[in-house]
């Protein structure tokens, strides 16, 4: 039970995370390929830096997404 609060905490934290960005139009600029590539690679091997990081860089497109 302990594992699905943590779960909901933090998409709790990721939602807000992204609606504060979406109030203040305040996108990070994507990364680029070669940082983009990097960090994925990272974030397979469990690094949750770099997964944190994929996400706000790509807050552009989940926005985008979610206005459609």
């Amino acid at each position: 039970m302990p594992g699905i609060f943590t779960a909901i905490a933090l998409f709790i934290k990721e939602l807000t995370l992204l609606v504060s960005y979406v109030k203040n139009n305040a996108f990070p600029q994507p990364l680029s390929e070669a940082d983009e590539a990097k960090h994925l690679k990272l974030m397979a091997e469990g690094d949750a830096r770099s997964r944190n990081l994929l996400i706000e860089h790509n807050l552009r497109l989940v926005a985008h997404i979610v206005k459609m």
